[in-house]
């Protein structure tokens, strides 16, 4: 009997594709939407079509219904991106006006607002983040209130710095449109609430926020929980962010598969009384399944959760149907399910590497399991992880190198060490929640259950912080600044795969694409070398500082900036002031200049600065103040003189 194509093993690939190609096409080329709303037509009368075909012609025609069935997913899709890029667009009155609003998640605290995200329903139907100006009256918000305010709202704009990343395409994928800050005075409720699934969703979260706050954890401790059972970040310090990414455990501070999986593990463990047959065993899944949303529902329903709480509900009504375990095809349903009604996900790089991880585990970890067979339970558990973990990583390190440019080293030895320490964890925080929610009964035992669970957890947690910071300060603990190309993302990739399916085969086509990728690989990496862009002088916009550096091989190399003085240049003469003091002083003639910089001095004169200086162009950097700023290029649009506004016009490149 043959071996199945591919598509035969995987039939949710087929609907995948189209689905992908169809967002694809949308996001980078300009597509009309009746031209594919037509094409979506033809699919549906190609697949009507295939139904009345009959005797010989069946046969021959067979491919009539699958290509009808890719026409419309694809048209779907585009008209499906069209319509969410359609949502996310900054088409905002330009003058400050009054909005009706709904609070759609929990406030988040900032060092000089309070951070909400508003679904605007008048006069534009838009999401956005409103900054409101720090007060009781904003702190005590609850999701679903509406909110009348009057604001500017601004489309997000990136700060145009060689090496920035690109915040404006990332609030796009998210669907927000825009954001604004709005002082007390301009905001009010209106008494009316709305109640959603994301809306309820994210008040369970808020009240089992709350809970945890009487648990009287340490500031890390509630912070850490609070990011792994519920996926809230708010309370991490940046300190404590910074380690998790330097030992390659930050996977671990977001709710993802691994934490979703654990909840299931203690779901599926809570009905094993069940059994493992018949009706009892199906009602079993159906209450898994139902438990497992319900612990969705009160993480606040993010991506990935909702992500992995899918995954493991088609991996359940697969045991129901007799079909155990994880599989390519419950992968790409997954993916084919949130692409169709979420295709800004394609470009969000949680989905890609979530769905990336458990892709390289579902192919490297069979693989690297025959390399050894343990004989005894405990260490096929500590094999098991060391293989998931591994596989992982594999799969990931080039899109880690893609996306962040850096890697940590000591990545395997610490999710050795991390990964079953959160198991645990997640296993002392269900008793501790359980007994906690009896403490009104005062009861003693209770009272000493509840010290010791929340002893437990507390040094549990102390263990974990302590392997990720000691991680974090050990030598070449972190690989930086090896950003790939696209290109060679795709060709490093391939290599992986290829080589792998090689050494299990032991066929040699896939070594030959294997070793071209990885040849294709190194010429794309010599070509970015030898063509890399040469150094220059960069005005950055950091803003209300001034920071002036020398960006090359994309990276700022800090150099001493004389306050007042010219700057290094070989061919340019490029001046900086940061005072006036200068301006007291006569010339017979203005010195010719390239450059003039203007830093931090509110009080400077561009008809003074004239008579001592000719130059090309004035650049304002971002420390100047906004209405000063103003000023001089208003001045310098009055006598002819280019100028370059940092805070408005991005950074100020000068090349060597």
């Amino acid at each position: 009997m043959p071996t199945p194509s591919i598509f035969g093993r995987t039939p949710f690939l087929r609907l995948l594709l189209p689905v992908i190609a169809g967002i694809a096409v949308a996001a980078y080329l300009p597509v009309g939407q009746l031209g594919f709303s037509l094409v979506a037509l033809v699919g549906l009368l190609l697949m009507l079509l295939s139904f009345f075909l009959k005797g010989e012609w069946r046969y021959p025609l067979r491919w009539l219904f699958g290509v009808g069935v890719s026409l419309f997913l694809f048209s779907i899709a585009i008209l499906q991106y069209q319509e969410h890029e359609k949502r996310a667009e900054p088409d905002f009155i330009s003058d400050e006006t009054y909005y009706i609003g709904t609070l759609l998640d929990i406030p988040e605290t900032k060092p000089r607002s309070i951070a909400c995200h508003v679904k605007v329903g008048y006069p534009v139907e838009k999401r956005v983040i409103l900054y409101l100006q720090q007060s009781d009256k904003a702190r005590a918000l609850t999701p679903g209130e509406e909110l009348v305010f009057r604001a500017r709202l601004q489309p997000f704009r990136n700060f145009g710095n060689p090496d920035d990343f690109n915040y404006q395409r990332f609030m796009k994928i998210k669907g927000v449109a825009g954001s604004a800050y709005v002082p007390t005075t301009n905001w009010q409720k209106t008494g009316r609430q709305q109640i959603t699934l994301p809306i309820l969703s994210q008040r369970c979260r808020a009240r089992v926020l709350a809970f945890y706050h009487s648990f009287q954890l340490d500031p890390d401790a509630l912070a850490f929980i609070s990011a792994i059972t519920l996926g809230y970040k708010a309370y991490l310090s940046d300190d404590l962010q910074a380690a998790f990414r330097a030992s390659g455990t930050a996977h671990v501070l977001a709710v993802s598969g691994l934490h979703v999986g654990i909840i299931y593990a203690v779901i599926n463990f809570l009905f094993s009384f069940l059994g493992k047959r018949g009706r009892p065993f199906v009602m079993r899944q159906l209450l898994v399944i139902l438990t497992l949303w319900a612990y969705a529902l009160i993480a606040g329903m993010s991506a990935p959760v909702t992500r992995a709480a899918f995954m493991l509900t088609i991996y359940c009504v697969g045991r129901i149907w007799k079909h155990s375990g994880f599989t390519y095809n419950t992968l790409a349903a997954a993916a084919f399910m949130i692409l169709l009604f979420k295709p800004f996900s394609l470009f969000d790089v949680s989905f890609l590497m979530s769905f990336m991880a458990v892709f390289a585990i579902l192919f490297f970890q069979p693989k690297l399991s025959l390399l050894y067979t343990p004989r005894h339970r405990v260490s096929k558990y500590f094999w098991d992880l060391a293989t998931v973990s591994l596989s992982a990583q594999i799969g990931l390190f080039p899109l880690v190198l893609y996306f962040f440019g850096s890697f940590p080293t000591y990545f395997f030895i610490a999710n050795l060490l991390v990964v079953p320490l959160i198991s645990l964890v997640i296993y002392a925080t269900v008793p501790l929640v359980a007994v906690s929610l009896f403490s009104f009964l005062q009861s003693p035992l209770l009272l000493w259950l509840e010290t010791v669970f929340r002893w437990v957890l507390k040094t549990l947690i102390e263990i974990v912080l302590m392997v990720v910071q000691l991680t974090e300060t050990l030598p070449f603990a972190q690989v930086t600044d090896q950003h790939l190309p696209f290109a060679q993302l795709l060709f490093l990739l391939l290599f992986l795969y290829l080589f792998a399916w090689y050494l299990v085969s032991r066929r040699s086509r896939p070594l030959l694409v294997a070793l071209t990728s990885l040849l294709l690989f190194f010429v794309i990496g010599n070509h970015e070398r030898l063509t890399n862009e040469p150094p220059r002088l960069v005005v950055f916009n950091a803003p209300s500082t001034s920071e002036i550096a020398v960006f090359a091989e994309k990276r700022r190399h800090y150099v001493e900036i004389p306050p007042n003085g010219l700057l290094p240049h070989p061919t340019k003469g490029i001046l900086r002031l940061s005072d006036g003091n200068i301006e007291h002083l006569h010339a017979e003639k203005p010195f010719p200049l390239h450059t003039l910089i203007l830093s931090e001095h509110r009080y400077f004169s561009i008809n003074r600065l004239l008579n001592l200086f000719q130059p090309e162009v004035i650049v304002l950097d971002s420390s100047i103040p906004r209405y000063t700023a103003r000023r001089l290029q208003r001045e310098c649009n009055e006598q002819g003189i280019a100028v370059h506004d940092v805070t408005v016009d991005g950074a100020y490149s000068i090349f060597y």
